[in-house]
């Protein structure tokens, strides 16, 4: 029998009011665990418990906050094969990425940001002299800009990464004396309740971190709606992402928001194609394409137009599509059948929209599992549905563009400026070409990130920044103290 999860709440784990839902493996469609279905009520419990929890949170000192995270984090890399085999078993990662994206970035998050907690947080201003007026006699002024932290704050986490995610929300916001509701994606929660016991091991007084799940909308919606919290970080759909803002913006309460993206790889006919390729084929690696940043819609230079479409064909045939748990393994499942559809109906469309699909299109195979084969769609345009919309799977569009001008045109004709990409052998006309986008970030001949560099959107791809001392700045707000000198 699977032991079913409780909800974590003031510190205690709590039965559901709403009983309990199975937890499904993407790869086996078999029973991961029984996750806990809360209530409405349970939701504002757990924001209650925050707001009380957080008058002496945020009054700890910084460096009793840094020893409860490095000690969560000493907690994660304990466990880390049992806890690296629930994530792929719920979010149906491969091996390497279960580890290594996971769990593994989960563990440097919580370092990270146990050094984050020992940040300044007063920044001197340079005094100003004032005349005598009406609001006092001449004088000088000092200042200081003091970062406080904002209160309860609700992470609302994606499917996609189930360790990585929540870690980047609840570990900063932490470190900055806030205290947390937490409610994880319903496909896969139950690593996040790994997540909160490693917390309460290292430490975390009750109330400080709290774990509610569900499937109904009702349990999001209290989570963002609670009068006992402050801010919201999210990750997930624009859609999901406009209707929290508008809840968030009746209360004024602060917001962070990860939200869709559409990323544009321009590739200049001077850029290694190898590179590029290899650079655009993470699209179908990387949890089976199910991620905002992925380079989907490659925009080339008509002169090597032909030779990159052969060159992406070429590679998807060397990518193994199956069991994730299985050596060799490239693309894994996509994270449950509705959305294995949804991304099929994207394809389907494409061919009514006149794109003409050289590779994948078929579904793999395979006896069981929610897999989607790795998609090339060709002859697009930039009114198709399928390179506008976010598919978030393992599709990739091609559009031809012939100079300078009109690659940067179409990049940023796009409702999402989440992260785009330049390939160019002139490293000049790259950076200038990247200057010119409308995206909070842009790689430039790489997909490769900056752990330190700001993240976040652009348009509807999100508002606000996060990652490095900038997560720090987002979970947090400045005040102006101010004194005759």
């Amino acid at each position: 029998m699977t032991d079913a999860q409780r909800l974590f709440i003031g510190g205690e784990w709590v039965e559901p009011d709403c009983g309990h839902y199975e937890v499904i493996d993407p790869a086996t469609e078999e029973v991961v665990g029984l996750a806990p279905e809360a209530s409405r009520a349970q939701v504002h419990d757990a924001a209650r418990a925050a707001r009380e929890a957080f008058a002496s949170w945020s009054r700890t000192a910084p460096e009793e906050r840094a020893a409860i995270l490095d000690r969560a984090a000493d907690e994660i890399q304990r466990n880390f094969a049992s806890y690296a085999d629930l994530a792929q078993a719920e979010s149906g990662a491969t091996t390497g990425t279960a580890r290594g994206m996971q769990v593994g970035v989960s563990v440097a998050r919580f370092r990270r940001y146990a050094k984050g907690a020992l940040e300044p947080v007063e920044t001197p201003l340079p005094p100003q002299i004032n005349e005598a007026g009406p609001m006092g006699k001449a004088g000088v002024m000092g200042a200081l800009a003091v970062r406080q932290p904002v209160g309860v704050v609700t992470c609302i986490t994606s499917y996609n990464n189930p360790w990585a995610n929540p870690a980047g929300k609840v570990a900063p916001a932490l470190a900055m004396g806030n205290t947390v509701v937490v409610k994880p994606a319903p496909q896969d929660p139950l690593s996040v309740y790994r997540m909160a016991e490693a917390l309460e091991a290292a430490g975390a007084p009750p109330g400080v971190v709290n774990v509610v799940s569900g499937t109904d909308v009702g349990v999001g919606e209290a989570a963002v709606d609670s009068p006992d919290v402050d801010m919201v970080s999210f990750t997930g759909s624009t859609a999901v992402g406009q209707r929290i803002a508008e809840v968030c913006g009746r209360g004024m309460k602060r917001q962070l928001m990860e939200l869709g993206g559409k990323g544009a790889a321009i590739v200049f006919d001077d850029a290694d194609l190898d590179q590029a390729v290899a650079g655009i084929g993470t699209t179908y690696a990387f949890y089976s394409g199910q991620i905002c940043t992925a380079p989907t819609r490659v925009i080339v230079q008509r002169s090597v137009h032909d030779r990159l479409v052969e060159h992406l064909t070429r590679y998807i045939g060397f990518m193994k599509v199956g069991d994730p748990r299985e050596q060799g393994t490239i693309v894994g499942p996509v994270i449950s059948a509705a959305h294995r559809d949804r991304v099929e109906s994207y394809v389907e469309l494409g061919r009514k929209e006149g794109a003409r699909v050289v590779a994948g299109g078929v579904r793999p195979e395979l006896d069981r599992g929610f897999y989607v084969a790795p998609t090339l769609l060709t002859e697009c345009t930039n009114d198709m549905r399928v390179v506008r919309e976010e598919i978030f799977g393992p599709v990739v569009v091609v559009v031809p563009f012939d100079d300078e001008e009109e690659a940067v045109a179409l990049a940023d004709d796009s409702d999402y400026g989440l992260i785009d990409y330049v390939w160019s052998g002139d490293v000049a006309r790259a950076f200038r070409v990247a200057r010119r986008l409308r995206a909070g970030g842009v790689g430039v001949n790489t997909v490769g990130r900056n752990m330190e560099a700001p993240f976040g959107g652009f348009k509807k791809s999100g508002v606000g920044r996060d990652v490095g001392s900038y997560a720090l700045h987002a979970y947090s707000e400045l005040q102006a103290i101010v004194w005759p000198g």
